[in-house]
């Protein structure tokens, strides 16, 4: 089995289908949040192209496959490839609800940029620090824990642009990650300030608002247990295959409750294509969480992973990252806002396991204990800073 470098490998494709069905993810929840149908109309260009890497990949397992053995390597590659392919199959669903024209509650869009990760639209300005820097001179994702899933020039839309990308004024970029990391690279763009969060309403939530809460809560828990799957195959790790396991599980139950609510308030809705829209993302949302409980089928039964699989995902532009709390260190006793993990390192903390007992997306309050083990994602330049900020001392062969 070939899997070295370049696009024409199983490492490669395998390593594409990962990224790509990210970006579409990213990408559909972005028009979703600015009603944009131009970009709804840009995942499906994108599942086209996630197509033409899936074909490769078939092809070339085919090929690969010598012997029973090789087959049975080929057949794992496969079931993984097709996993991810679901996911992409459930973001171009959240685009659809764009593209179709169905109505999309404002209070959804509200709530979207209150989530765990969402993107910002910001043009550039004249005169602006970022002005005539590479993406890679700006090292958006180590410095400030943000991606540029999408830039416009003119009138097209370059999806997921490189490293060699130069920044010019009246660009418009879309940034994806947190808001502290958010609101740095809008300064570093010239583009104003995020409005300040409206102060808490002290008005009882309506049946409408319950159901879009509770689709924000799976379009968050949906992102940690796929960076978890991504994590559990990468170290072939058992513990975090059957935590998936426990978040798909969850995941019915807030599926379930979401429907209830979305039921209760039809006759508050002014539009039903509302009601059906809400419905179709909960749907995309679950289907999500499916896949990512099929990535991690294989390790949950002990089986023998192709080191290609780990390759792939150690090659993609996000990869998992584990690390542990060392005792005496200066993270000891400190929360995840104290030592601003996200714009320090670029690394989003997707779980943290104290004992037996894990904690998904921790707040940022959430205080770190010595010996805490931490599972996070990010580029893979911040695994080494966050390493250096828990204080952990690798030896030579772990490096």
């Amino acid at each position: 089995m070939d899997s070295g470098e370049g696009p024409r490998t199983v490492k490669g494709f395998l390593s594409e289908i990962k990224d790509s069905s990210g970006l579409m993810v990213d990408l559909a929840y972005a028009s979703i949040f600015f009603s944009d149908a131009d970009l709804a109309k840009e995942v499906r260009r994108l599942e086209d192209r996630m197509f033409d890497h899936l074909h490769g990949l078939r092809r070339l397992a085919i090929l690969a496959a010598r012997s029973p053995e090789d087959a049975e390597h080929m057949a794992h590659v496969l079931e993984i490839a097709g996993a991810v392919e679901k996911i992409a199959d459930a973001a171009e669903d959240i685009a659809h609800v764009v593209a179709s024209g169905w109505g999309i509650i404002e209070d959804l869009r509200k709530d979207l940029r209150h989530a765990d990760e969402f993107v910002s639209r910001a043009k550039v300005r004249e005169g602006a620090p970022a002005v005539g820097q590479s993406l890679r001179d700006l090292a958006l994702p180590v410095e400030m824990g943000i991606w540029v899933i999408a830039a416009r020039r003119g009138g097209a839309w370059n999806l997921d642009p490189g490293s060699d990308y130069v920044v010019a004024v009246n660009d418009v970029l879309l940034l994806q990650g947190h808001e502290d990391g958010i609101a740095l690279a809008r300064e570093l763009l010239g583009a104003p300030a995020l409005q300040a969060p409206p102060d808490p309403s002290e008005i009882v939530l309506s049946d409408l608002d319950r159901a879009v809460d509770l689709l924000v809560e799976m379009k968050n828990s949906a992102e940690v247990a796929v960076g978890l799957a991504y994590s559990a195959l990468l170290f072939n790790d058992q513990a975090l295959a059957a935590e998936v396991g426990n978040l798909e599980a969850r995941s019915d139950d807030i599926h379930d409750e979401l429907e209830s609510w979305v039921l209760r308030s039809a006759q508050e809705a002014r539009n039903p294509d509302d009601l059906r829209g809400l419905i179709r993302l909960a749907h995309a949302s679950e289907a999500i969480f499916d896949s990512a409980r099929e990535m991690t089928r294989l390790v949950e039964k002990g089986e023998e992973l192709h080191p290609v699989i780990a390759a792939a995902l150690v090659e993609s532009d996000e990869v998992g990252h584990e690390t542990v709390i060392a005792a005496g260190s200066a993270a000891e006793g400190k929360s995840i806002k104290e030592l601003a993990v996200e714009t320090e390192t670029g690394m989003f903390v997707l779980a943290v396991q104290r004992g037996r007992r894990w904690t998904y997306r921790p707040k940022p309050r959430f205080v770190f204990e010595a010996n805490d083990r931490i599972i996070a994602i990010g580029p893979p330049e911040g695994g080494e800073e966050l390493d250096h900020l828990v204080g952990m001392v690798r030896e030579l062969a772990d490096v």
